[in-house]
């Protein structure tokens, strides 16, 4: 998700820092994002310019410091753990300048208690990107109860300057596409598991029936099963039943199959495509 939101903003021609606290890792993404500008650029969908406007834009760095110095819009896109992202977050409001905004692309978790936790409770939220980002239309900016009106607007303006289109929620657990997108998901799975249908049929259900661009369970192994069972959880936590994980899933995480990034999850994944 880093990834493909360092490349949606360095297409638009913001000079866009990526961090990772593991050596190398940052410069393999801008390196991931060039081959991918290559094969936009080969199928028409993009001009050599443009590809090459957006690598200048991009900058790889192990240090925090570096990478915040001077950011108007700090994302984190680390993984579901509250206390991961409480540190990070916290590290980099303390590199960065004070008007800088402090934004989590959580799918689920508390923006509010990021917020309070790391200690700028007014310039944090939630700018939650879909997958993968370059593609997908929605922006969903998650409003703090302490967060600033100012800072809404800030959002609101950059998720125009990248092209997005964006939508309010106030902060509550799954917020309103995670809350209705892994419902869906979790009963797709349940389906999987009681032999309803195969999976390729209850995603084509769903791509051809209800014109969705992809099946619930193709998109469950494109996030990750491993993302998916700890938004699952919380929610279950947090509002109820409904959302309990199915055992299949859970299995599923247990033995490695994670989805596109292992190879296998639901699908089989080859150079990037299910089979």
């Amino acid at each position: 998700m880093g990834q493909g939101i360092a490349q949606v903003s360095a297409t638009h021609g913001h000079v866009t820092y990526l961090y990772d606290s593991a050596a190398g890792k940052a410069e393999a993404a801008i390196q991931a994002t060039a081959a991918q500008l290559e094969k936009l650029v080969a199928k028409g969908r993009i001009s050599t310019d443009s590809s090459t406007r957006a690598l200048r834009c991009m900058r790889a760095t192990d240090k925090l410091r570096e990478a915040c110095a001077l950011a108007s819009v700090v994302i984190e896109a680390a993984p579901e753990d509250m206390d991961l992202k409480v540190a990070l977050l916290r590290e980099a409001a303390s590199h960065a300048p004070a008007h800088t905004l402090l934004t989590s692309n959580t799918s689920s978790l508390s923006v509010t208690e990021l917020g309070a936790r790391v200690g700028a409770s007014e310039r944090t939220l939630g700018l939650h990107f879909f997958n993968p980002p370059p593609v997908m239309e929605l922006l969903e900016i998650v409003r703090g109860v302490r967060t600033a009106p100012a800072v809404i607007d800030r959002a609101i303006q950059f998720a125009h300057d990248i092209d997005k289109t964006p939508i309010v929620v106030k902060d509550t657990p799954g917020f309103a596409s995670s809350r209705l997108g892994v419902l869906l998901g979790a009963e797709a799975i349940r389906m999987l598991e009681s032999g309803v249908a195969s999976a390729q049929d209850i995603d084509r259900a769903m791509e051809l029936g209800y014109r969705h661009p992809m099946g619930p369970l193709k998109l469950t192994d494109l996030v990750g099963l491993d993302v998916r069972l700890s938004i699952l959880e919380y929610l279950h936590k947090e509002i109820g039943e409904q959302f309990r994980p199915p055992q299949l899933l859970r299995s599923m995480v247990r033995a490695g199959k994670l989805g596109k990034k292992t190879g296998e999850g639901f699908y089989v994944w080859k150079d990037g495509t299910p089979q």
